[in-house]
């Protein structure tokens, strides 16, 4: 397939745009989010519609020779306005404030396409050309003014655009600063395409002759560009996302050690919950942690409070901080309790008064350390050692 350069970048933006598609009837009132969907679309139609293939075909359907220009001019026009809108509504400040300047930035930017346009029908382009039209044309009456116009343009919105985002980006952190870079990166690249073209223009201007880095070197920088931008824009709403469901697996993984031992024990109620293939990783999460929580309250009355004492004893001793100590205690009484439930397979304890457990162990927050402790804690497999050792010796 010919102009892979241009139709895998446009095809990579259209999917992030189909992913946001559901979701668009919830978030359509927010401005800020309107604006990023309409950035993937019209950053995707750019790259699609500047495609020499696509080019050739918009001409053949319109019959217009070289209709394409104003067309993909038009397109990238809007693209830049998007942008500009997506800073103005991203860095916040007075609704009244956003919404006046987003609506001049706008407006600007539809009198240029105008402009494209007219300058379009007024100049004389009657020779088809599908990848060099700017330095072609570079010194036709009209066209040559349209060239201009959207690279002035264009080179406008890459330094305004750049400037707020590089500003912006040295007041903040994480995942907005991330995406800040990534748009700083992608207009200093679309600024490179603009000094080729122009380079390559004003060559022509100069009876001079520089039209491959118009025609060969341009394009794939404009196609990194786009993806560098988009990007940018869409890391900060993605990202923080991306890290809490990161997160949840992490700690839903550390939490194994402890929720597959406590799942033996006969009244752990969420051992029987099946989840779906599909279920988030928060959902999981949270089936774990009830399930380790449910497991804790139904070893309660095998819970052994001197074991808990002696085996944080042992981890102060051991050189363990305070948090890790009580972690290791309360793993400790655990691996006993569980041995002691073995024991116990027809739950006569359970028919007692039943103990309260530490309140360390209530705290769902705190299950990673006592998982860990559980999983690699010698002081803990001593404890398990020993009351297995009880109860051969009873039996």
């Amino acid at each position: 397939m010919k102009d892979l350069d241009f139709y895998v970048p446009a095809a990579l933006l259209a999917i992030g745009f189909a992913c946001r598609v559901p979701g668009m009837r919830r978030t359509w009132r927010d401005p800020l989010l309107r604006t990023v969907n309409a950035l993937l679309i019209v950053a995707s139609s750019v790259l699609f519609f500047a495609a020499p293939t696509t080019i050739a075909e918009v001409n053949r359907i319109t019959g217009v020779p070289n209709y394409s220009a104003p067309l993909v001019y038009s397109i990238l026009t809007a693209y830049n306005a998007a942008c500009l809108v997506m800073i103005i509504n991203w860095r916040g400040g007075p609704p009244a404030q956003a919404r006046r300047a987003s609506v001049r930035c706008l407006t600007a930017y539809a009198l240029v396409i105008v402009a494209l346009f007219t300058l379009f029908a007024l100049g004389d382009a009657s020779e088809e050309r599908l990848r060099d039209l700017d330095t072609h044309y570079a010194n036709t009456p009209f066209i040559r003014e349209m060239i201009v116009l959207y690279l002035v343009a264009h080179s406008v919105a890459g330094l305004v655009t750049t400037w707020l985002c590089w500003k912006w980006s040295v007041k903040v952190h994480g995942w907005l600063r991330t995406g800040l870079v990534l748009i700083v990166a992608g207009y200093l690249l679309n600024l490179v395409f603009d000094v080729l073209k122009y380079a390559a223009v004003g060559a022509r201007w100069l009876d001079d002759d520089l039209d491959r880095l118009s025609t060969n070197v341009a394009p794939p920088v404009a196609s990194v560009s786009a993806l560098l931008v988009a990007a940018g824009f869409i890391v900060p709403l993605v990202g923080p996302r991306l890290s809490t469901s990161w997160q949840s697996w992490s700690t839903y993984r550390k939490l194994g050690p402890l929720w597959r031992a406590l799942n033996t024990v006969p009244t752990v109620a969420s051992g029987s919950v099946r989840m779906a293939w599909w279920s988030s990783a928060e959902l999981r999460l949270t089936y774990r942690e009830a399930g380790i929580l449910d497991g804790f309250l139904s070893l309660a009355p095998y819970f052994d409070r001197a074991l808990h004492a002696d085996a944080k004893a042992a981890a102060f001793t051991a050189g363990a901080e305070p948090k890790r100590a009580e972690a290791i205690a309360d793993a400790a009484m655990v691996a006993a309790a569980l041995g002691l439930r073995a024991r116990d397979p027809e739950g006569a304890a359970l028919r007692t008064e039943q103990l309260d457990a530490p309140p360390s162990i209530e705290r769902a927050r705190d299950l990673v350390p006592v998982s860990q402790a559980f999983r690699n804690s010698p002081i803990v497999e001593a404890a398990r050692r020993t009351t297995a050792r009880a109860g051969s010796g009873q039996s």
